[in-house]
Formats: structure tokens, sequence, C-alpha cells
């Protein structure tokens, strides 16, 4: 579980996160939305422990990230495919994750399996498409099986097989009783995969229930948001 209580992260003069305050439970998947610029990224990089809050806290199974005694086996994030290392095959990238976070080498046939990699594992990340490193970058934080997964934008450069596969994979890893955050920008992906709904707007919570809630009046996803983020840009 994820648990975010008045967080809040400022750069110079503009506050990222702004008392944020949420709870993400496991057994579902949390579609976390807001424009760019919107703390999303930044609220993920402070539950990893990438940044340090300057107010709140960030807890992951009741602990901070850094506190983690196998943070990989617990947590397994995906920030950004094109920053993985391009001279390196995929094999040898989970390698080499594998043996930071002391996960058995066995896990590496697994997810490469799971991710539809297993033919193109002994080649080098820097020939692979931006949906290849995106699916070499899901393996990774699937390898050491962890509760809770914090995916940011997984559907980018997907194509159309690629984004049925992720949203079969999301609403499995749901299934066995994982948390899925998920940040993304398309709507209607959103609307087809998750069970609930985070929306940020200018580091602040605005909206934060269940889908099944923002829609029931046969509104679609992209309305809901549209209309939560008009009504968050007028309160300001």
């Amino acid at each position: 579980m994820i648990e975010l209580t008045n967080l809040s992260k400022r750069y110079r003069s503009a506050r990222a996160v702004d008392d944020l305050s949420l709870t993400v439970r496991p057994g579902r998947v949390t579609a976390f939305l807001g424009p760019n610029g919107a703390g999303k990224s930044t609220t993920f990089r402070l539950l990893l422990d990438l940044d340090r809050p300057d107010s709140g806290t960030a807890l992951v199974n009741g602990s901070r990230y850094a506190a983690l005694g196998e943070p990989l086996r617990e947590v397994g994030a995906l920030l950004d495919a094109n920053g993985l290392h391009g001279g390196r095959s995929a094999y040898h990238h989970l390698l080499c994750t594998a043996q930071a976070g002391r996960i058995p080498r066995r896990r590496i046939a697994e997810v490469l399996g799971r991710t539809g990699l297993t033919d193109v594992a002994r080649r080098r990340v820097g020939g692979f498409s931006l949906g290849m490193r995106q699916r070499l970058g899901i393996a990774a934080a699937l390898l050491g099986d962890p509760a809770v997964l914090l995916l940011d934008e997984p559907m980018n450069g997907l194509d159309p097989e690629g984004i049925r596969w992720i949203r079969g994979l999301l609403r499995d890893l749901a299934g066995e009783g994982r948390t899925v955050f998920v940040s993304s920008h398309l709507m209607s992906e959103m609307a087809l995969v998750a069970d609930h709904l985070v929306v940020l707007g200018r580091g602040r919570l605005i909206a934060d229930g269940p889908l099944a809630e923002f829609t029931r009046d046969g509104r679609s996803l992209e309305d809901v948001y549209l209309d939560l983020a008009d009504s968050d840009f007028r309160s300001n």
C-alpha cells in the first residue's frame, strides 16, 4: 500500500506537490492523472526517495523507500524508459538489476517471457524502439516480484498490440493483489483498465475515488478529467 500524508515539495519558486494526502490500495489499478507539470512525476520521485519532500511523508508498506530492506522486492518502478543503458543487452540490463537487488537469476527468464522480450533478450538496448524499451522497463520493474508498482506513462511508444498487452498486464497484476499506480495521458486506455481515479492539479489533489463514481452518468473519462481540470483552473 502507498500512503502520502501532507506531502509537499517546492522547486525554487514553484510548488510541485502541495499538501498531498492519499492512499493507494492493493488489488486495483489506480490511474494517476493530471496535466504536464501537475506533480505526478515528482510524487513518484518522492515515493522512491529520489527527491526529499519539504514536508510530509511518502510511505510504501509503512516505510520510506530508503528504509526498505530489499526495495526491489517490494517496489517496482518505471520512470523513464529512455534512460536505459543503450550499450547493454536486455538480458544484461536485467542481470545487473537482479544482482543489485539480490534477486534470483531465474526471474530474468520469467519477466522476459511475461513482457514478450525473450526473442530479443541478447540484443542491445540501443537498437530498441521506444515500445521495446517500455517493455524492458516494465520487465525490470517486475523483476523482484514486488507487491507495489509505480509506472509513469508505461503506454508511451507502444503499438496497438502492445497497448492491448499492457492493458491485460495491468489488470492481471491488480488481480494478483498488487498495488498498481499508473500515470498516463491516454484517457481512453485508463477508462478501460483503471478501478480508481486520482487527479492532480498544480500539485494538489482535486479528485480521488472509484472510477465508476465519476463515469456513472455515462460521461467519458476524458470529459470527467477535463471538467475537473477546468474546475480547478477556475478556482484559482
